[in-house]
């Protein structure tokens, strides 16, 4: 129970959730969602043939049951629990989405697939939609400045563990629950919270994320049949706050301090990835990328790279030899080398005999990595990196930045990166070429949709193959998908 008299912090936060309108959504808001979700939806695209997602889909019982939902790129449609799951799961699984520094994890991908599987199950809008994910965002990042960074550096997923949130509110949201159901699907997320950090390099990390969306959508479903949960199980001496990170170790007043002014979606820590491999390379490749053209280096002319990134980027991303494609998504080291050899990383660069190339192997033995003594671990600004390049003639070139938080504030992508992206995204996942251009077109004006199957329609793969073997629990989408080589997942770290 709240301990001061006041309303318990689900409810709070409920009501917050549920008073939230279309008259709220400014136009940076609504241009900034607009942006993630098409972001998403691409890169759950490109995780659909990963083992990690098929393995789920001929997993039994998964997705057997008929319903209205899509699974993305395919023409099966089961439940909206289980498309969340599946669809989910496929949308982290190249750990190329989008990010929040505040969080400490990935803000959309909990929340896409349950919300575009709800919405196609009731028939709901885009405006509803994006509503929804707005809110969503909120609730999420809000519960993380309460929490953060002592809950990441226990071991907790915030993708997931604080995902789940997000979701039932979203999902609250989406359903017009009112402000008790909705502190009720709140309470109901603090009991299916879960994610542990040391199941980081698994396939196990993308499930996190498909595992918490469905668990917030279902606590919404839940709570709309007239569940019932413990609104003060947030605040309480053995609830979610005190248990996950231990009395004194979070403040709840900072969940409710400036809600929605500006709201967390416009915030300058939420980024896309550009490149796609962990987060915590990326102000690195920046820096190399910079290096190389403004110098004009060439491979052959370097005779050592010396990466100093911010301590909290390093642990890690601290990979001198990856001998994998997953190993490499988490090599700082590989990450620069590939970019001085192969200017913007692509999805090919971590996939493969990429990281064992001869080339790339010579220069990883000229490469060294360590935290950089200019940057407090404790300061304001923790997305650092400086990138030091010596010559064969001598010369020492140097490159840094203080604060690079992927691609978002004032240093967003283009819309030509955007479609870039998108494209390489859908393609690999094997949705019709001619599907891709107006489904971005779609999602680049998706609150104009009176109904999201006027989008979903966009997403569906008539007659991919093992379909309908897939939906009677025969083999996999993507048979060719069964090695143990294919890159699953990276890591997002603080």
């Amino acid at each position: 129970m709240a301990s001061t008299g006041e309303a318990p912090i689900t409810l709070r936060m409920a009501e917050r959730i549920c008073s939230f309108s279309r008259c709220d959504l400014t136009p940076r808001a609504l241009r900034q969602a607009r942006t993630a979700i098409a972001d998403t939806i691409g890169v759950t695209l490109a995780g659909l043939p990963e083992a990690c997602t098929q393995i789920l889909l001929r997993t039994p019982g998964v997705a057997a049951a008929p319903g209205d939902a899509l699974i993305f790129g395919t023409a099966r449609r089961t439940t909206a629990l289980d498309a969340a799951l599946v669809n989910g799961t496929a949308s982290h699984a190249l750990d190329y989405d989008d990010f929040s520094s505040d969080m400490g994890g990935h803000q959309s991908v909990p929340l896409v697939a349950p919300l575009f599987a709800l919405a196609e199950e009731r028939g709901a809008s885009g405006e509803r939609l994006v509503l929804a994910y707005v809110i969503g965002i909120e609730a999420m990042i809000r519960l993380a400045r309460a929490v953060n960074f002592v809950h990441y550096d226990k071991g907790w997923h915030p993708t997931a563990t604080l995902g789940v949130f997000g979701a039932a509110a979203a999902c609250s949201h989406l359903l017009g629950l009112d402000a008790r159901r909705t502190a009720t699907a709140l309470a109901l997320a603090a009991s299916m919270a879960s994610g542990l950090k040391a199941n980081f390099g698994t396939m196990t990390k993308p499930f996190h994320v498909g595992h918490c969306g469905r668990n917030g959508l279902l606590a919404a479903l839940m709570a709309e049949q007239g569940f019932e949960a413990r609104h003060g199980v947030m605040e309480h001496k053995q609830g979610f706050l005190d248990v996950f990170n231990g009395p004194g170790l979070h403040d709840a007043l900072r969940i409710f301090a400036g809600w929605g002014d500006p709201w967390e979606i416009e915030a300058p820590g939420i980024a896309l990835k550009q490149f796609p491999c962990c987060g915590s390379t990326h102000p690195a490749i920046a820096m190399m990328l910079q290096l190389a053209k403004e110098e004009g280096i060439a491979a052959k002319d370097v005779a050592r790279i010396e990466i100093l990134p911010h301590s909290r980027r390093l642990p890690h991303t601290d990979n001198p030899w990856p001998r994998t494609p997953l190993e490499a998504k988490f090599s700082v080291q590989y990450a620069v080398v590939r970019a001085l050899l192969s200017g913007t990383p692509r999805l090919a660069h971590f996939e493969g005999e990429a990281p064992l190339e001869p080339e790339v192997q010579r220069l990883l033995a000229l490469t060294s990595a360590a935290p950089h003594p200019g940057m407090p671990a404790d300061g304001p600004n923790q997305w650092g990196a400086e990138v030091t390049v010596t010559l064969q003639d001598g010369r020492r070139l140097s490159r840094r930045v203080d604060q690079l938080v992927g691609r978002g504030g004032d240093n967003p992508m283009s819309s030509e990166e955007l479609w870039e992206k998108f494209r390489d995204c859908a393609e690999r996942g094997g949705l019709p070429r001619e599907n891709v251009a107006p489904l971005f077109d779609r999602l680049e004006s998706i609150e104009e949709a009176t109904n999201i199957r006027d989008v979903t329609r966009l997403l569906e793969r008539p007659g991919a193959p093992g379909a309908e073997a897939g939906a009677r629990g025969g083999r996999p989408l993507f048979a060719e998908v069964e090695r143990s080589d294919v890159p699953l997942e990276t890591s997002w770290v603080p």
